[in-house]
């Protein structure tokens, strides 16, 4: 852990997420993030006070937005929020999912948006650097209402229950932020939505699934270089001037890639001479025609999860000014449908790679 990420709302990486969950790097709070907190939370305190009605802060949730709560349990509203929808089910996320989720949060609450005290997030930043983090279930999210099951999960920790892992070993969460001489949360009111609304679970998820299928289509470059100089193909069709042609942006770097991996082949250069075939069978020849759709997925979706780790998800929304709206950007359609460009375009790859396997077990071919 010798590099600092600082965390700001604004300029979080995909890379950076995937560093940071492989326990790479430490995390702290920017001045710039701790000085927008501080205003919009004043906001938050100054409708309290004057007891304004604000859906989530001083009303109910869902269905109950029209009850008002009275002063003296805003709080415990918010507490219990966290615990009615701590109910994920199933196995648990692995650790760097659950470590990544737990750095989008704080770096959200960062933004500023949602009205926090810069102390939540200090403290999940706390719980990261000292590498515990709370079990959290795989299903529960329903997405279109943002990631609440599994952030809720996060929340319980946060406030000394549910559990905290540490060492590989799972234990009372308050026991273990003793331990690493943390303290639990109070939350104020607003303070339990903004921890569990939110698309932080799956965009965790999704930040690193993006960086796997990047190394994924490195490497399926690499093996399809060495099923061409196996099955004695030509790299005629990588040539930049048939990419040029077409004027595609992954293409073109598909098939650089493969002239790069394929320069000086030994292999290749000797059946130059001598060898009848003119062209080589779709799956060699075709390479950078499938593979280069495959990064231009991946580089979409990269925009989108990128924007994504720096977004304001919260509801309602805290802003400078002193407005306080209630909108929608918890919903998480935007990450969803990336992810299911991307498994399209993964398959698609994994369909050419089956394709060179069978020439290279079927000698008849």
């Amino acid at each position: 852990m010798n590099r600092t990420i600082e965390i700001d709302g604004q300029s979080l990486t995909v890379d950076d997420v995937a560093r940071f969950a492989r326990a790479e790097a430490r995390v702290e709070l920017s001045a710039s993030a701790r000085a927008r907190m501080a205003v919009t939370r004043r906001v938050v305190d100054g409708i309290v006070a004057r007891n304004e009605v604000v859906y989530g802060v001083t009303t109910g949730f869902g269905k109950l937005s029209e009850v008002a709560i009275p002063p003296d349990r805003l709080a415990e509203l918010q507490v219990n929020l966290v615990r009615s929808h701590a109910a994920g089910v199933g196995p648990l996320l692995p650790e760097r999912e659950v470590r990544a989720m737990m750095l989008l949060r704080a770096n959200v609450i960062a933004k500023g948006y949602s009205g926090a005290r810069a102390e939540l997030a200090e403290l999940l930043l706390g719980m990261l650097n000292a590498g515990v983090w709370p079990p959290v279930p795989e299903q529960g999210s329903v997405g279109a209402s943002g990631d609440l099951a599994p952030l809720a999960h996060l929340a319980l920790a946060l406030i000394g229950e549910g559990a905290l892992v540490r060492d590989g070993r799972a234990a009372a969460a308050r026991e273990v932020l003793h331990e690493i001489g943390l303290t639990p949360a109070t939350l104020g009111p607003k303070e339990g939505i903004t921890l569990i609304n939110g698309t932080q679970a799956h965009t965790a998820v999704a930040a690193l699934a993006l960086v796997d299928a990047h190394t994924l289509w490195q490497t399926a470059h690499v093996a399809g270089a060495m099923s061409l100089e196996a099955l004695l193909g030509t790299p005629v069709a990588f040539d930049a001037r048939i990419q040029d042609a077409r004027g595609q942006l992954g293409q073109a770097a598909s098939a650089a890639l493969l002239r790069e991996l394929l320069r000086d082949s030994q292999i290749r250069e000797s059946h130059r001479l001598g060898d009848p075939r003119v062209q080589d069978a779709y799956a060699l020849r075709c390479m950078p025609q499938v593979h280069g759709p495959v990064l231009d997925a991946i580089d979409f979706a990269a925009g989108v999860i990128g924007r994504e780790i720096n977004a304001a998800t919260d509801n309602p929304l805290v802003f400078e000014d002193g407005a306080m709206l209630s909108g929608g950007n918890f919903h998480g359609q935007s990450v969803a449908m990336v992810l299911d460009f991307l498994a399209i375009a993964l398959t698609n790859l994994a369909t050419l790679a089956e394709r060179r396997i069978d020439r290279l077990v079927h000698p008849d071919l």
